[in-house]
């Protein structure tokens, strides 16, 4: 188990809750922002002492129904209870991390022609992608493969074409995506990504230190492209199954403008590849 990383989780999460979610009374001077140690240790049946300890990163050993406890008298999420297990040394073993591209994820990325598309890790490392890909943001073989990662891209890179709102929305997304994955601290390349990410930009330091863990799912985000103009795009994203592997794939709604763009753009890669 990991005690600092489940320590710090614990307090920005017990700061997170109000009161009132819990069903106490907020109101009055409170100097604890969120619950009070006391109310936690309450709530999930384990005493004041030693949850203080945990919270101070003592190396103790809660047990599974002890996390399970805690994550509901914090008000957990799925995905946050399960990254609280991992902590505790509770969950599985996650698969190694992927450095090929798994050959069901290859196969269905040769499948989407039309539509830009790429396969990613868990740390956000760009394993392979389509032509159109390349049209909608960079050729990537020009590129170092340490740059074809997409959290360097959104905390130290250009972040090509995209608005700072949406670059903020994604950077916060992909951050708890990260710390989700339940790799942290463990996995070498994950540690040595978090330390560089967290030397060279401030807003990604302050985002790790938030805790926050969540799952990448469908996202809408909004670019300009040099060639077709602005797009509304969404970015759907499927796992393969029994890897850390997701295909991300860029579409738009039928009949809208974006759609239209897209069309124009697989045509330019068509003349081009032609």
């Amino acid at each position: 188990m990991n005690a600092a990383e489940l320590a710090g989780f614990l307090r920005t999460r017990r700061a997170r809750v109000r009161p009132v979610d819990v069903g106490l009374d907020g109101a009055g001077r409170r100097q604890t922002r969120g619950l009070r140690r006391a109310e936690v240790a309450e709530r999930a049946g384990v005493s004041l002492d030693y949850y203080t300890r945990l919270e101070q990163g003592r190396r103790l050993r809660p047990s599974r129904q002890v996390v399970i406890a805690l994550a509901r008298a914090l008000h957990l999420s799925d995905g946050e209870r399960n990254y609280l297990l991992g902590l505790a040394g509770e969950a599985a073993v996650p698969v190694p991390m992927s450095r090929t591209t798994d050959a069901s994820a290859r196969r269905l990325l040769d499948q989407l022609d039309a539509v830009p598309a790429m396969v990613l890790n868990s740390r956000y490392d760009i394993l392979a992608w389509n032509r159109m890909l390349d049209a909608l943001v960079a050729n990537l073989a020009e590129l170092p493969a340490r740059e074809r990662n997409t959290l360097r891209w959104l905390f130290t890179g250009p972040a090509t074409g995209i608005g700072p709102r949406d670059r903020a929305r994604l950077g916060r997304r992909c951050v708890a995506d990260l710390r989700g994955s339940g790799r942290y601290p463990d996995d070498p390349g994950v540690r040595r990504l978090v330390a560089e990410l967290s030397r060279e930009s401030a807003e990604f330091a302050e985002l790790w230190e938030r805790h926050d863990v969540g799952v990448h799912r469908t996202v809408t985000k909004s670019m300009v492209h040099p060639v077709v103009g602005a797009l509304d795009l969404s970015c759907e994203v499927l796992a393969v199954p029994d890897s850390d592997q997701r295909v991300m794939v860029y579409t738009a709604a039928p009949g809208t403008g974006t759609d239209r763009a897209l069309r124009g753009l697989w045509a330019r890669v068509g003349e081009q590849g032609g």
